[in-house]
């Protein structure tokens, strides 16, 4: 997989899939790597053409110092398609990922057709608990908030079942760079789009973990109440609905996507 040099930041991106298909961004959750979409991949690919790529301070990325912002995050996505020469693409991104597309609908909507938002919030999580996550990273390492993480992401029916994914993602994970997962953190504990995210005006759908306690289901709901004509769909997982109902979550957004008829 390529790295593409932004200027202060090299982005590790990939991407695949049919060369005349209209082009799916998709973006991680924190802590998380382009291979996070593993499970989408071959059934969206069908009807994409792919753009994954590892957010600055996660993955192959480098990791330039810290703290980030979501602006900076943005960013970076905006950068990312200058540089690959893409004009438009769809947008599908969670968690983290679902807050920088809350940032690009609200600042750069001409670039997306659409935008899928998936567990994800306009204001995630206290200060108080960000700068506990961060201290404890700072202190211990990734390891220190892994265990707790997984049982975040997933609900405990799953974990308890032991499915591949959850050990993927728990090394995944474990191998995020501190420095760069710390600096993450500070994005996401500094951002609030409670007073922008109705100036949204492309088509959104939110997809939300009915057991997600990071970011919850009144969360995606109050969302929906201030994006004009955004849909909800609610999946049975908790946080990585991606990884722990893949077809559902796969389904979704492509019956999402096939509303639109592409431009002649």
């Amino acid at each position: 997989m390529p790295l593409i040099d932004l200027g202060d930041v090299s982005l590790n991106y990939e991407l695949s899939g049919r060369l005349d298909a209209p082009v799916l961004l998709l973006s991680n959750s924190l802590g998380t790597t382009l291979g996070m979409w593993d499970p989408q991949r071959e059934e969206l690919e069908k009807k994409y053409r792919l753009l994954r790529y590892d957010m600055r301070g996660h993955g192959a990325s480098s990791v330039p110092a810290g703290p980030y912002t979501v602006d900076l995050l943005g960013r970076d996505v905006l950068a990312l398609l200058d540089a690959l020469r893409i004009d438009e693409v769809y947008f599908c991104g969670l968690s983290v990922g679902g807050v920088i597309g809350q940032w690009l609908g609200i600042h750069a909507p001409s670039r997306f057709r659409k935008l899928i938002l998936c567990n994800t919030a306009a204001k995630i999580g206290t200060a108080e608990t960000w700068n506990k996550r961060i201290a404890d990273v700072q202190l211990g390492g990734m390891e220190a908030v892994a265990d707790a993480v997984v049982q975040r992401w997933f609900t405990a029916e799953f974990v308890a079942s032991g499915a591949p994914v959850v050990t993927t993602m728990r090394q995944m994970l474990a191998a995020c760079n501190p420095a760069g997962y710390v600096a993450a953190c500070a994005a996401i504990r500094d951002m609030d789009l409670r007073e922008a995210v109705g100036v949204i005006p492309i088509p959104v759908c939110l997809i939300a973990g009915e057991r997600d306690a990071v970011t919850t289901l009144a969360d995606a709901q109050f969302l929906q109440s201030h994006i004009a004509g955004a849909e909800l769909v609610t999946l049975p997982a908790a946080h990585i609905s991606s990884a722990e109902v893949p077809q559902q979550f796969s389904a979704a957004v492509l019956k999402f996507l096939a509303k639109d008829v592409p431009s002649e």
